[in-house]
């Protein structure tokens, strides 16, 4: 083996465990604050494990309610959301809609500006007309914030759809929406799914909006999360952020069987 090869597997050794020391890193972290009874700097682990932590947040109660809410609140965002989304993807990816370009850029307005003060404004909104301190508030906050995710990744699908398709249905009798549900929609079912993962995975890990909208009467998973950690208790903040993860992941896992079966029942067609 020449020097040069070996300068080249070590850069990229090297490579690899930056990636992964900052990828996994975090998450390898999160799990052992959470077993951590002791841990005193400059030690890499914990000096001390313990389940206290664990069984003090379940004992509780709090934290499988806050992740109900949570859940619920994602789940409602998903479908709101994404019932916007397609007839205005629809419309934005075949029609020419005057002034389209505000159009989108107004769906974008509520990513354009930091999240504080927009929430903090709406949280004055909607404390005039009752949605302060109410999950359909917080659901409101998070499919206004959502939509563009939705809306761009739907329209940007819609448009790979050859426009043939539908065309050659209508010609052979089929109605306009005969031919968007028989065929556009169908077609269009992996770039619906992405969306809605993307909508649900920002829902499910959102702050600033369950804070100012919800507190104190509201508290999602995210919420007590906070809370812990300010009153710096790192094991219980961990704890709850390992539990947050779990409907996120069984979420990803089912929606990814969901497309692969999509994607083989298309190159089965």
């Amino acid at each position: 083996m020449t020097g040069f090869s070996i300068l080249k597997m070590t850069l990229k050794m090297v490579l690899i465990f930056v990636v992964l020391l900052l990828v996994v890193g975090p998450l390898v972290g999160i799990v052992l604050w959470s077993f951590a009874r002791i841990w005193y700097w400059p030690s890499p682990v914990p000096q001390e494990f313990t389940l206290r932590y664990w069984a003090e947040v379940f004992r509780q109660g709090r934290v499988l309610s806050s992740l109900i809410l949570s859940l619920r609140i994602a789940l409602i965002t998903v479908g709101l959301s994404i019932s916007v989304a397609i007839p205005a993807a629809y419309a934005f990816a075949r029609y020419r809609l005057p002034a389209e370009s505000v159009l989108l850029f107004l769906f974008l307005m509520p990513q354009a500006f930091p999240q504080l003060p927009v929430f903090i404004n709406l949280a004055r909104v909607f404390g005039k007309i009752g949605l302060r301190g109410n999950p359909w508030g917080i659901i409101l906050a998070h499919t206004m914030a959502s939509l563009v995710f939705s809306l761009w990744i739907i329209t940007a699908t819609f448009k790979s759809i050859p426009l043939d398709l539908e065309q050659a249905a209508q010609n052979l009798g089929a109605s306009r929406f005969r031919a968007f549900w028989t065929i556009t929609f169908p077609l269009g079912i992996p770039g619906i799914v992405a969306g809605a993962i993307h909508v649900f995975l920002w829902s499910m890990g959102e702050f600033n909006a369950a804070f100012f909208i919800g507190a104190p009467f509201i508290q999602t998973a995210p919420v007590l999360m906070y809370t812990a950690s300010a009153g710096y208790n790192m094991q219980i903040a961990s704890v709850i952020a390992i539990v947050l993860m779990v409907p996120s992941l069984l979420f990803m896992l089912v929606i990814e069987k969901f497309l692969k079966a999509e994607y083989i029942a298309g190159i089965g067609g």
